[in-house]
């Protein structure tokens, strides 16, 4: 028994080792064959059809055979038929600190301008609770440009648009929330560490050379004074009248200096204060609009390094070995 144990675990090791190569292989291959092609690919998914199928389908379901023949056959006759004008774009912006996925959002953005007529309409999933500036305000000027084109811009909050979230969100013609989706922060904010005592109690020099008097208000190491402070607080407050200035503009009923506060409402609340148009969910919200739409998701999905899918393909096999040593030492 323990030489046909050996024997399987010699060959598991051996169908292993033979798989890995062919991963390696092929990736250096699809490498090759990717390398003069964009760095991403824009997927387009059918949500309408979806939608639809999942009530027929619940809805055929329900019905005896016969009836269900039937059904099917109006339900396929139906989709070759089908075709509306007016087409709903949805894209999904789920933002980081650093708003690195505006990268994505400009694609998306180009694929609809390059397609859209003044019939469609876009609806943003947007979720971020805010981050740096310049991100976000690109972020925002890309939504700017689909209002530009004369389209109906909705934007939907789920969970949180807060700060920069909501410096994008207000772009929108449409605003809808979730009743306890956290909306607002209509503020700017800057966090400093300073370690300048530390490094005196240690007897470190810490030397910063500077052209320009406010080249550097406030450091890291270096010991802070209060005019340097002074000028920070001045920037972030220019800061703030630009972003009030913004929401402003483009919500024109608010009262900006009651909710540019730094504030976050619920969803509700943000409703009363005029923050946003309608509570409801993105789902609520695209059943009703779906039957008179075509709706269709875009994704624009970039493609990750060769090193980086070699790397995570390397760690399953490493794993899986792992794994397969395992039970065939536990099973002897």
């Amino acid at each position: 028994m323990d030489f046909v144990a050996d024997i399987g675990s010699f060959l598991l090791k051996a169908a292993i080792i033979v798989v890995a190569i062919g991963f390696i292989v092929g990736l250096l291959a699809q490498a090759a064959q990717k390398q003069k092609k964009s760095k991403g690919d824009l997927q387009v998914t059918h949500l309408s059809k979806e939608l639809n199928e999942l009530s027929e389908q619940l809805k055929i379901e329900l019905m005896d055979k016969k009836a269900q023949k039937k059904a099917l056959k109006a339900l396929k006759k139906k989709k070759a038929t089908e075709n509306k004008e007016k087409r709903l774009f949805v894209i999904d912006f789920k933002g980081s600190m650093d708003a690195k996925e505006v990268d994505s959002l400009r694609h998306e953005v180009n694929a609809i301008l390059n397609l859209a007529t003044e019939k469609d309409e876009v609806l943003v999933r947007l979720e971020s609770g805010g981050g740096v500036v310049n991100g976000y305000g690109l972020a925002a000027a890309q939504l700017q440009r689909l209002r530009e084109q004369k389209l109906t811009v909705n934007v939907a909050i789920d969970k949180v648009a807060a700060s920069g979230g909501y410096m994008m969100a207000c772009v929108g013609h449409n605003l809808i929330a979730a009743p306890f989706a956290f909306i607002g922060s209509i503020g700017v904010v800057a966090q400093i560490p300073n370690f300048h005592r530390f490094l005196k109690k240690h007897n470190v020099d810490f030397e910063q050379l500077t052209a320009g008097e406010y080249k550097r208000t406030l450091t890291l190491f270096g010991e802070n004074t209060d005019e340097g402070r002074r000028k920070f607080k001045q920037d972030l407050e220019a800061i703030h009248r630009q972003f009030k200035a913004f929401v402003q503009e483009n919500r024109a009923e608010l009262d900006i200096d009651k909710v540019a506060t730094g504030e976050v409402w619920s969803g509700q609340e943000a409703k009363e204060l005029g923050l946003i148009d309608e509570v409801t969910t993105s789902d609520a919200w695209l059943m009703k609009q779906h039957k008179g739409f075509d709706v269709l998701q875009l994704q624009y999905v970039i493609r990750k390094p060769l090193s980086e899918r070699f790397a995570k393909g390397m760690s399953v096999i490493i794993h899986t070995l792992k794994t397969s040593l395992t039970r065939s030492d536990v099973s002897q």
